[in-house]
Order: C-alpha cells, then sequence, then structure tokens
C-alpha cells in the first residue's frame, strides 16, 4: 500500500446489509426485540431498511430478485449473511476517490446515486482484500 492520503474522511456507518432465508423474522428481531423502526420498503427488490440510531440495517430476502443476482452469497444459516457494509464519507470527489482507490491496486465500481441513511447520494463499491464488500457513500443531494 502507498502512503497516500485518502480524498476523503470518515464521516461513521452509514448502512450495513444483511442477508436473509426469512427477512421478516429478522425484522421483527431488530424492531421488536432491539427498537429499530422500519424506514423504507422496496418489495420490488426485496429489501427493508431499518432504522438504527443515525445508520440503517437493511434485510435482503435471499429469495428476492436481488438476493438470487448476488449469487445467494455466503449461507446466513452458517453466520456467514453480511452482504457488504457501507461507509459515509466526505467530501466525495468520485473521480478523486476511484483514482486513490486504483493507486492502491483496487478496481472500484463506478459511482452510482444509491439510497442511504441519509438519502440517495454517490456511492461506489470495492473489495477489501478479504473480499468483503464496502460501499463509500456520499452525502444526500
Amino acid at each position: 500500500m502507498t502512503g497516500s492520503k485518502p480524498p476523503m474522511s470518515l464521516v461513521g456507518l452509514d448502512h450495513l446489509v444483511l442477508r436473509a432465508h426469512d427477512p421478516e423474522r429478522l425484522v421483527r428481531f431488530y424492531c421488536e426485540v432491539l427498537g429499530c423502526s422500519i424506514d423504507k420498503r422496496q418489495p420490488e427488490i426485496g429489501l427493508v431498511q431499518l432504522r438504527a440510531g443515525a445508520s440503517l440495517i437493511d434485510v435482503l430476502a435471499l429469495a428476492s430478485e436481488m438476493g438470487r443476482a448476488k449469487g445467494g452469497g455466503p449461507d446466513p444459516q452458517a453466520g456467514a449473511n453480511l452482504d457488504h457494509l457501507c461507509l459515509r464519507v466526505q467530501p466525495f470527489d468520485g473521480a478523486a476517490i476511484r483514482a486513490h482507490l486504483a493507486a492502491h491496486g483496487l478496481v472500484p465500481g463506478e459511482v452510482v446515486e444509491r439510497y442511504g441513511a441519509e438519502g440517495t447520494g454517490p456511492s461506489i463499491y470495492l473489495d477489501d482484500p478479504e473480499g468483503n464488500t464496502v460501499e463509500l457513500k456520499g452525502p444526500p443531494n
């Protein structure tokens, strides 16, 4: 790794995505047991977004089109159900962030507008050295 300074600062955890065989059971657990509330439902992609303070916990149905598109991923029943984590960053200069990641030998995705804990804004996906997917999310538009 080079010693270059990132072109952004971490603000906090925006959201994480959990894959689920029984998403409604997971939603009930996080809401009824831990105190989350439903922030947004996106049934067309099999996603329920739960408010956890300033962050979100997204529950993705493995049986949904999006769950299938991701190849099902690790088996949630074996405890391997993290789809990705999202870090809120600022400022968000997509070109500078992509160049910084590329200088570290990473292959970042394209800048895409996505919904997060603060609303819709720019984001980039990349994989960490262990193959975990990380999303870097900018401020809402």
